[in-house]
């Protein structure tokens, strides 16, 4: 009997092995399910990472587990805007910051910036101070507010409270610095680059993500000792694998870039919808990114307190001092208020955010309900007469002057010239066919009033006080005695709208309640900051919808 029942345990284990054996080999662990060759990359052969679990979750980050949801749902829209109508939507998983960028970590982006392009230097003077934010938003001409001005963005008092005075385009600039800076010390933890590599840079050898992946020889200005001076690297070289010297996007190990969330991802990662559901449908709807239609808790441990800090009425930004007081008549230490079902702090409340869309009045489900977002201008790495991709050094960076007079790098050295796409990529396509998609089906000829300039082609200078989005046209010019601004104050603008503003989300510490609904929408120039807008950065996904184990239902 004894006998009989060792073997049936020696058969189970056995046929266990045999369909793990096959499990494991239809995972391609082994060879190919193509043409059966290993893929290990020894002799010569082709290499694949057949390790990779998952994507990491970057520094600051947490997933969001993508869906479907009512974007644009909102109870009043008592401003007649007309902007939000609602409209269902599906988002992929991504990731976003836990809490909106902060002080602190924005000042260690003006350090690195200080240090490696120093103000001192002509040539970078404008790099260092095209970063800075604009502490003067705190002005107000009937207001005594100099504390802030003077303390708010430098004081460790305020280390961990939200940034502002930053626009949109520096925000976008600090998300790109934040992705090289995190895939540069994954690069150096992990043994490729040399130890100490990120201290060890100047203005002409610095790390960009891009040029490491496409060009890895022009990585830290050409710096071999640096770009693969790592004990991993070493390893490679000794084991005569050329051609895995450095790292591929094919190996795994470097994350994808940091940046702006799309409206959608900021809407969708506000509502935390997940406590609404059952089953497959939502239960009910939201106004705020906490369960129930009131801005305080309703929680036994914490009744009455509130949920985040907005402008209750007038002159009132906090309650009566004690316990009816929201802790916080400007801005509030990040992390003051409970997240809400994603884990996400101050998605209503403290300061509004940035988003990444260009905005226009409506959201155009018809043509498109899948990643939502406008703000599209595809472009290319710029290649050189040799073939090569064309890296900006510190002679060839180029600055863009803003309609406010304040000049910005438009890259900086290290990174890859980029190009407008032409007919070579748009030629014969469906889904594209031209560069800058920021207006695409936007109305702006076609929504006119005015029915003859429905006509394609039509002379523009004809038509011009009657497109849609006429707005005005500031520009700044260099002269002999400095910057010439030059307002517009034409009679005939009718909108302030045009390719140029974005999109910013939720309430914050000057807002009234109302603003806190996630769907709701406003926008401003890209190029101009207030003290009640700040930003936080999201990363795409690579790979499965869910972190967990889960089967189609």
């Amino acid at each position: 009997m004894k006998l009989n029942f060792a073997l049936k345990i020696f058969a189970v284990a056995t046929v266990s092995l045999m369909v793990a054996s096959c499990s494991k080999s239809n995972n391609y662990k082994d060879s190919s399910r193509g043409t059966g060759w290993k893929i290990d990359g020894k002799n010569g052969g082709f290499k694949a990472n057949t390790d990779y679990t998952e994507q990491a979750t970057g520094p600051g980050l947490v997933f969001v587990e993508g869906g479907t949801f009512t974007m644009g749902r909102v109870q009043d829209d008592v401003m007649h805007d007309w902007n939000n109508s609602p409209n269902q939507q599906h988002v992929q998983s991504f990731y976003i910051d836990e809490t909106e960028v902060t002080n602190v970590m924005y000042l260690e982006y003006l350090d690195w910036l200080k240090k490696v392009f120093p103000p001192t230097d002509e040539n970078y003077r404008n790099i260092y101070t095209g970063a800075l934010p604009d502490t003067l938003v705190w002005r107000n001409r009937l207001g005594f507010n100099e504390t802030m001005t003077e303390n708010y963005l430098r004081h460790p008092a305020f280390a961990n409270y939200p940034v502002v005075g930053v626009s949109w385009l520096q925000a976008v600039e600090f998300s790109d610095w934040r992705s090289n800076r995190v895939n540069e010390f994954i690069l150096e933890e992990k043994g490729y680059t040399a130890r100490g590599a990120r201290h060890d840079v100047d203005a002409s050898s610095t790390f960009d993500t891009e040029t490491y992946l496409n060009s890895p020889t022009l990585a830290y200005g050409g710096s071999d000792s640096l770009a693969r001076g790592g004990r991993a690297s070493e390893s490679r070289m000794k084991r005569n694998d050329s051609t895995d010297i450095y790292v591929q996007r094919k190996d795994g190990v470097l994350l994808p870039k940091y940046r702006l969330p799309t409206e959608a991802e900021w809407e969708y990662a506000a509502l935390g919808l997940s406590e609404l559901r059952s089953y497959n449908v939502y239960r009910g709807r939201k106004k705020y990114p906490w369960n129930g239609s009131y801005t305080r808790s309703s929680s036994r441990r914490t009744r009455g307190d509130h949920l985040a800090n907005f402008k209750q009425a007038d002159g009132d930004y906090g309650g009566i001092a004690g316990w009816s007081d929201d802790n916080a008549d400007i801005t509030a230490e990040v992390q003051t208020y409970e997240p809400n079902d994603f884990g996400l702090y101050d998605m209503a409340g403290n300061v509004s955010e940035w988003v990444a869309d260009v905005y226009r009045p409506i959201v155009d489900d018809e043509f498109n309900d899948f990643n939502y977002y406008r703000g599209n201008v595809y472009t290319k790495n710029a290649i050189d007469e040799e073939g090569k991709v064309k890296v900006v050094t510190i002679d060839s960076i180029v600055y863009d002057t803003l309609a406010n007079g304040k000049i910005v790098a438009r890259d900086l050295p290290g990174e890859i010239l980029q190009v407008p796409v032409d007919q070579d990529e748009t030629y014969l396509r469906t889904q594209f066919s031209q560069s800058d998609n920021r207006n695409f089906r936007d109305g702006d000829r076609r929504s006119t009033r005015y029915f003859e300039s429905f006509d394609d082609d039509e002379d523009p200078s004809e038509s011009e006080g009657k497109q849609m989005y006429n707005s005005p046209n500031h520009s700044v010019t260099k002269g002999e005695d400095g910057m010439v601004r030059k307002f517009d104050d034409s009679n005939n603008r009718t909108t302030l709208i045009n390719d140029e503003v974005r999109v910013y989300k939720g309430g914050s510490w000057r807002d009234r309640a109302y603003w806190l609904d996630p769907a709701q929408r406003r926008f401003l120039p890209q190029g101009m900051a207030t003290d009640d807008i700040g930003f936080r950065c999201a990363m795409s996904r690579v790979g499965s919808k869910s972190k967990t184990a889960k089967t189609a239902r």
